[in-house]
């Protein structure tokens, strides 16, 4: 597998050009013992045949556009289906199953491009679009670019599967997440409404809680996704970097940490409902629910339908621009 690999003393992150995929990060745990902390596969046929959308760009638009149809502009455009009622990251053959072009890397960075012709998956107009990694110390920098030629919609993430202590569960890991609402979602994970506030139910993560302290409660959110699979509306004001903080997630046994900034509106926080054990890792291992958590930096869902969500319209001349970063660490 061709890995390009961005090192520091603290970090090491591998980068992958079929899907501008991160397929490896590892870090030291509060011993100074490193280890995996993303999840991974064998080899670059594995990533071909993975739907799970390990470390992948995905794209046009990620997360889910209901019906796979929507409205710009008064014509209507019309996404291939890859679950029963919606198109999900792009819908089929979205962005993390095809080859991207991989610059050659540079202080501590390398940039991923692609052009995604006008009508790729029924979107309109051509998509010139980057993404680039920096590994800065103990920092991951991700950004997204995109310019179009003609009116589209645009919604890009990351999908790194994240375990901190490398293996197992991840119901110990405490996660505090800024954000005192949160998307409701019908039977097909489509909002159903406005945002909603957190206070009084399990979607409450603004203190520190082991992501396995109220999984089991049986709310209607957490019985129609099977765990959390919602977008969080993050609070607060940006910083000088214009990023806000979102999300930190400390693994107590190893004392690993990780912190999420971001520009994004939205973190969608998803606990690996998905996997089902027929997905095998880079170590034989089978992937199931609850071995991993997901923070995808993003619009809303649907959002393309949803003149109430912030507008995810990019029309020529303008700039999508995505940026986060994942610091990480250890306590003491």
């Amino acid at each position: 597998m061709n890995v390009t690999w961005l090192r520091s003393d603290t970090l090491e992150v591998g980068v992958i050009a079929h899907g501008a995929r991160i397929v490896a990060v590892r870090a030291p745990d509060r011993h100074g013992q490193w280890g995996d902390i993303a999840l991974g596969l064998a080899d670059e046929d594995a990533y071909r045949r993975d739907r799970d959308y390990l470390g992948a760009c995905v794209g046009r638009f990620a997360n889910r556009i209901a019906g796979g149809r929507f409205t710009l502009d008064g014509t209507e455009y019309r996404i291939p289906l890859n679950e029963p009622a919606t198109a999900l990251h792009g819908g089929t053959g979205g962005f993390e199953s095809v080859p991207w072009e991989r610059a050659e890397p540079r202080d501590g960075s390398v940039t991923l491009r692609r052009t995604s012709p006008d009508g790729e998956n029924g979107f309109p107009g051509t998509l010139q679009v980057t993404v680039t990694y920096t590994v800065d110390g103990p920092r991951l920098r991700i950004e997204h670019e995109a310019r179009t030629d003609a009116p589209t919609v645009v919604n890009l993430t990351n999908h790194a599967y994240w375990n901190l202590a490398g293996a197992g569960s991840v119901e110990d890991h405490e996660v505090t997440l800024a954000a005192s609402q949160f998307l409701p979602v019908d039977e097909h994970l489509i909002p159903s409404g406005p945002p909603a506030p957190v206070a009084d139910t399990p979607f409450d993560l603004r203190s520190s809680q082991r992501i396995g302290a109220r999984l089991r409660e049986g709310h209607p959110q957490l019985r129609a996704t099977r765990g959390y699979d919602h977008t969080y509306v993050i609070d607060g004001d940006p910083g000088a970097d214009g990023l806000r903080h979102a999300v930190r997630v400390v693994e107590p046994r190893s004392g690993r940490t990780l912190e999420l900034r971001t520009d994004q509106p939205g973190v969608q926080f998803y606990t690996g409902n998905m996997l089902d054990g027929s997905l095998v890792l880079r170590d034989g291992s089978a992937a199931r629910q609850g071995d991993a958590f997901c923070l995808e930096p993003q619009a809303f869902p649907d959002s393309p339908n949803r003149p109430d969500f912030p507008s995810t319209v990019l029309r020529p001349g303008e700039v999508y621009r995505s940026r986060s970063a994942l610091r990480f660490g250890t306590t003491g």
